[in-house]
Formats: C-alpha cells, structure tokens, sequence
C-alpha cells in the first residue's frame, strides 16, 4: 500500500510539472501549443516509449539494462538482413523476426544475470560493448537504405492540415506504442507473473521462500524488455526509413531517466506504466521546449545527467545495496 501511494504522488507531481512546464513553453514560443507540435512529439517519442514499456518491468524485477538501445540496433540489421534474404517479407514476419531477436539478447543477458550471479549492471555494460562492437565490426559502420517498401513507407495513420497550411499527423509507431503501452500495463498490472515480479523485486529472499522461480522472473523481465527492444527498433527504422549501426546509440540514459523519473525504483518493487509514459512525455517536452527556445542541446544532456542524479539519490538505493542482492 506505501508503495502505491508513492506511486501516485510521484505521477501526480509529474502532471503538475508537466502542466507548468506546458504552460510555460506555451508562454515562451508561439510554435509549441499547437496541433503539429503535438503529434511531432508523440511521433518521436514513441520509439523512447516502447523502450520504456521493457525497461521498467527489468527494474520493477530489481534489474537495470543499459545495454538495450545498442541490442536494437543489432536487431536491426539482423532483422533487416534475414528479410531481405526472404525476398522482402511483410509486417507480420518483420515483427516476428525483430521480437525473436530481441527476446535471444534479452535471455542472453538473463542468462549471465541468473546462472554465474553477476549483478545485472556490470551484465549489461559488458553486453553493450560486445554487441556495439559486434555490430561495429561486422557492418563497417555503413548504413542500409535498400529496405523493403513496406517497411520504409511513412505509414500515416491519421492527419489535418492546420489554418497555416501545416500538417499533423500520427504515424504508425504511435499505434504500435499504444499496443505495447496496454500489453505492459497488463502484464505487471493485471497477472498473477506482474504480482511475482513486484515480489521477487522488493524483497528476492522472501520470493524465494514463497516459491517463486528466480530464473523465470529473470527471463520473463529481459524477455519482455527484449520484445520491446526488437519492436522499437522495427520502429526506428519505419520513422528514419534506413538501418544506421548507432542512430539509437545514447538512448538508454534517456529511457533510463525518464523511467525513475516516472517513478521506477533502482532496486526492484516499483514502478508502473503511467509513470513511464508521464516520465518520457516529461523529458520530450522538455527537450522540445529548449529546441523552440533555440538553447543548445548539449543543455538536454545536462538536464538529463541532473535528472538521472537526483532520481537515483531519491530512489534511496546504493550500490552497496544492489550487489547485496546478489550475493
């Protein structure tokens, strides 16, 4: 029950900032309250999102992954090879293959997590070396842009020409966001795996002593957050139309800030999916604001570093503590 009062504090301080904020922006430049700029961040935010939807169920399980916005990348270009040597494919086997993928990095990393009981941090800093290197050494460094139509088409799901002759509109990655958005929401909100992974989270030996299977909460987290990550990256590349080896390199401490942010604890037990959306909706408005403020955008990265700081020393959880839980 404290639990889930802090969760609502914590999301209901992020509408308040988020209001001010709004309120302010819309003050400041005349672009920002508009129907355009509206759907521009919902478009671009919605690859941080399905990131979002993975990582929280790895921290609400008592992990962090640092490594999943190079695994997306991988994702990528395995999956955009594998299609192409099938003559193209579809959606359906485009989305196939991307989660599989996905879900293999994820059971990787549970793997080196559960069987040699290394923490989850180290894990991941060492996966996100290999793959970037991996992916580095294996591509080159050059870009595919030869994909199939269906994949790089700008799939326009809804759009109004403003009075000023603009267009807004919603592409398809804000659908496929809102699917993953609802399926995470069901999984950690409304299943008996979401109430053992809350569990194994905040207290891993009480878990255990209840018969909870540690390995499954290990491979279902970074399973999902693999899924997630296969998606997105499917995603990127039908918002940027070409795979590039580290268009997504430097996401994961975004993702990472927006999702404490949104009330995630780092150490396990909390965290829910109204959180996640309203901390990345938080930062993207944030960092629109600053473009139409015309400030520097090596701002947003400080802005970022103090988020990801203060999230962590509120979040009431050290190091100490982290490797604790692995002994």
């Amino acid at each position: 029950m404290r639990n889930l009062v802090r969760a609502n504090a914590t999301e209901t301080w992020l509408i308040l900032v988020t209001l001010v904020l709004c309120l302010f922006l819309s003050l400041a430049t005349e672009q920002f309250f508009s129907l355009v700029n509206f759907t521009d961040l919902l478009n671009t935010s919605a690859v941080n999102l399905i990131f979002a939807m993975g990582l929280v169920v790895v921290l609400i399980a008592g992990g962090i992954d640092i490594s999943f916005a190079v695994a997306a990348s991988v994702v990528q270009y395995v999956t955009a090879l594998a299609l192409m040597s099938l003559g193209g494919g579809n959606w359906a086997l485009g989305f196939i293959v991307a989660g599989l993928c996905g879900i293999a990095l994820g059971a990787v990393n549970a793997a080196l997590i559960h069987h040699f009981r290394i923490i989850s941090i180290v894990v991941t800093i060492a996966t996100f070396n290999a793959f970037f290197g991996l992916l580095m050494f294996f591509t080159r460094g050059v870009s595919i842009y030869n994909l199939p139509d269906w994949w790089s088409d700008r799939i326009i799901l809804w759009e109004h020409e403003t009075a000023g002759g603009a267009w807004a509109e919603l592409t398809l990655p804000v659908l496929v966001m809102s699917i993953c958005v609802f399926l995470t929401w069901l999984l950690i909100g409304h299943s008996s795996t979401g109430r053992q992974l809350y569990a194994y989270g905040d207290n891993p030996e009480a878990a255990r002593r209840v018969g909870i299977n540690e390995a499954a909460m290990q491979y279902i987290a970074f399973g999902w957050l693999g899924l997630m990550l296969g998606i997105a990256g499917l995603m990127q590349v039908n918002y940027a139309q070409e795979v590039v080896p580290n268009a997504l390199f430097g996401r994961e401490l975004d993702v990472l800030a927006a999702v404490v942010l949104g009330g995630a604890r780092l150490g396990g037990g909390r965290g829910t999916v109204l959180g996640c959306v309203l901390g990345v909706l938080l930062i993207a408005i944030t960092e629109n604001g600053l473009n139409l403020l015309g400030v520097s955008p090596y701002a947003f990265k400080m802005v970022v570093g103090a988020i990801i700081l203060v999230a962590i020393t509120l979040s009431n959880i050290s190091l100490e503590t982290l490797v604790r839980r692995r002994v």
